[in-house]
C-alpha cells in the first residue's frame, strides 16, 4: 500500500463478530484457497461504513475535473481487474500528505498531496493500480482474518502507544491513527498488480518505477510533506528496481508497441492544485497552531507532533506516551460540556477551576480515569481538560497520559491549553494557500535557474526539485513545463 490507511481499522474490532464467519475462500488474484473470516458482502459493508469516516477525517478536495479523471481511470482499471463487479469508488481527499490508500470493498483514496507529486499520468496509473491491487487481492481482509484468528488485534505502527490507546479508547476516539502494515509479500504483489493493470490500459509502468525515487527523496523532506508510508514499507529504491523489471516483462507479453506517459497533459491537469497546508483549515508555524477562519491560536508543546483534521486537532508527545486533543464540545454551556465529558469518560475529578483563559470564559478539570481492559487488567489515566467559550463555540482542549506519567506531561499540557487565545495578527489571518503553478521555460536553463526565475526561495529549491522529480542541475530545454508556486507568504 502507498498507504492503506487504517485509523478506521479500530472499528473492525467493534464489528459484530457474527459477520466474521471463518471459512475458506478462493483468492481472486492467485486462485488459491485462503482462510477468510470476512465474506465479500461483509467486506463491501465494511467499506461502506468506513467511507464516511474517511471523508470526515480528511474532507473532499473540490476539483470536479481532477475527481472525474481519477474516477475515469479507476473504473477503467477496475474493469480489467479480477474483481470488476465490486462497487468501486474513487475519491480525491483534502490532505497535503503524500498518500494513497484503500479500504475493503473497493474504496480507493488519493490525497491532493500525492497528486501534486506525480509528474505524468503513467506514474499516477501505476500507483492507482497498486491500490486497486490491495483490494482485488483482499490484502486488508486477509490481514484482518489473521488478526481475528490469532486474537492479537491490530498490527502495525500506532502514533499512540498501544498500551495508552487500549486503555484510553473511550476518551481518544478519533485519535487512534492506525496504519495496517502489510507484509512484503502483499506489497510486492500489489506492485506487480499495479504494473499489470496500468500496462493493460496502455500506460508505461516504467514511470511507476521512477516514482519510487521521488518517494525515497521525500523521506528526508519537509515535515508537512513527508509520505507517511515510508515507515511501514520496503525500501522504495529496492522496489524501483523490481517494478522496472516487471514493467519490461509485462510490456514484452503485451506487445503493444508504445505506452502512454503524458507528462504535459498531467501537469496541466494539476495546474492550480492546493499545495501543502490549507491555511483556512489551520496551519502550524514556529511552534504555534493558527486557525484564521475560526480566529484562534495556541502553542504546541515542544517537539510534539500535530495532526490536523476537519474534526479535531491532535498532538502526540515525542515518546508517544501522552496525547492532546482540541475539538468542539457540544452545546453552549461550559459547565454542562465539562460534566458531559466527566460522565462519558468516568473521570474522578480532583480539581475544578472556572478561571478564564486569556480573557475567555473557561472551565478546567483535572482528574483520573480508571479502566479495565478485556483481559481484566486495570489501569489509570491522568487527564486535564479545559472548556473554553469563544466565538459562539465551546472548545475542548484535553490532555491524557498514563497516571504514572501524568506529572511529567501535565505542565506542557496545561501551558498549551492556557495559550489558547483570539487570533488578531493580520499576517496570520490573511495567510494565502500555496498552489502549484505550471510554468514554461522561455529558454534552455537548469531546473535551479528555472525555479529561481519563478520566484522559489533559495531554501526551498530542493523541495521543488523533488516535487518536479528532477535534480537541480538537470537541463531543461526551451518550452519545457515544470512546477513552481503561486500564493503563500513563506
Amino acid at each position: 500500500m502507498y498507504v492503506t490507511f487504517s485509523r478506521l481499522c479500530a472499528a473492525l474490532l467493534l464489528l459484530n463478530l457474527s459477520i466474521l464467519l471463518p471459512g475458506c475462500a478462493t483468492n481472486p488474484v492467485t486462485g488459491k484457497k485462503q482462510i477468510a473470516f470476512i465474506s465479500e458482502e461483509s467486506e463491501i459493508q465494511m467499506g461502506q461504513e468506513y467511507d464516511p469516516q474517511v471523508v470526515a477525517e480528511f474532507g473532499i478536495y473540490e476539483d470536479p475535473q481532477l475527481q472525474s479523471f481519477l474516477t475515469e481511470k479507476g473504473n477503467a482499471m477496475a474493469a480489467i481487474s479480477e474483481r470488476p463487479n465490486l462497487p468501486w469508488t474513487f475519491r480525491l481527499v483534502d490532505s497535503e500528505v503524500v498518500n494513497a490508500f484503500a479500504v475493503p470493498g473497493g474504496f480507493v483514496y488519493f490525497t491532493r498531496g500525492i497528486m501534486a507529486h506525480f509528474n505524468n499520468e503513467a506514474q499516477f496509473a501505476g500507483v492507482l493500480g497498486h491500490e486497486i491491487g490491495h483490494v482485488t487481492a483482499r490484502h486488508t481482509v486477509a490481514q484482518q482474518s489473521k488478526q481475528q484468528l490469532a486474537q492479537i488485534g491490530l498490527i502495525g505502527g500506532m502514533i499512540l502507544s498501544p498500551e495508552l490507546a487500549s486503555q484510553g479508547q473511550s476518551l481518544m476516539q478519533g485519535m487512534q491513527l492506525l496504519f495496517l502494515k502489510f507484509g512484503r509479500d502483499a506489497e510486492s504483489q500489489s506492485d506487480e498488480l499495479g504494473v499489470k493493470y496500468s500496462t493493460a490500459i496502455g500506460y508505461d509502468a516504467q514511470e511507476m518505477a521512477g516514482f519510487f525515487s521521488t518517494l525515497d527523496r521525500l523521506s528526508g523532506g519537509s515535515e508537512n510533506r513527508a509520505p507517511t508510508f515510508l515507515s511501514t514499507h520496503p525500501d522504495p529504491l529496492n522496489r524501483e528496481v523490481r517494478v522496472a523489471e516487471l514493467a519490461q516483462q509485462f510490456q514484452a507479453a503485451d506487445n503493444r508497441g508504445s505506452y502512454e506517459v503524458d507528462r504535459e497533459g498531467y501537469l496541466r491537469r494539476i495546474d492550480g492544485i492546493l499545495y501543502g497546508e490549507d491555511p483556512k483549515n489551520g496551519y502550524v508555524e514556529k511552534g504555534g497552531f493558527y486557525h484564521p477562519d475560526l480566529r484562534f491560536y495556541f502553542t504546541i508543546p515542544r517537539n510534539w507532533k500535530l495532526i490536523n483534521s476537519p474534526t479535531m486537532v491532535q498532538m502526540v508527545a515525542p515518546d508517544e506516551k501522552a496525547i492532546m486533543q482540541m475539538r468542539l464540545a457540544p452545546g453552549s454551556d461550559l459547565r454542562a460540556a465539562a460534566q458531559e465529558f466527566i460522565q462519558q469518560n468516568k473521570v474522578q475529578v480532583s480539581q475544578t477551576s472556572d478561571q478564564s483563559i486569556n480573557g475567555l470564559p473557561a472551565t478546567t478539570i483535572v482528574g483520573q480515569i480508571n479502566q479495565q481492559n478485556q483481559q481484566g487488567q486495570r489501569s489509570s489515566l491522568g487527564t486535564i481538560a479545559s472548556f473554553i467559550s469563544y466565538g459562539g463555540n465551546i472548545y475542548m482542549l484535553a490532555g491524557l497520559s498514563m497516571a504514572s506519567d501524568f506529572r511529567r506531561y501535565a505542565g506542557e499540557m496545561e501551558s498549551s491549553i492556557r495559550s489558547f487565545a483570539e487570533l488578531r495578527d493580520q499576517s496570520k489571518l490573511n495567510r494565502k494557500p500555496e498552489r502549484i503553478k505550471i510554468m514554461t521555460t522561455n529558454r534552455a536553463k537548469t531546473l535551479q535557474q528555472a525555479l529561481l526565475d519563478a520566484g522559489i526561495p533559495q531554501d526551498r529549491l530542493e523541495e521543488f526539485a523533488v516535487l518536479n522529480g528532477m535534480e537541480l542541475n538537470d537541463q531543461l530545454p526551451a518550452g519545457y513545463l515544470y512546477k513552481a508556486m503561486s500564493g503563500g507568504t513563506r
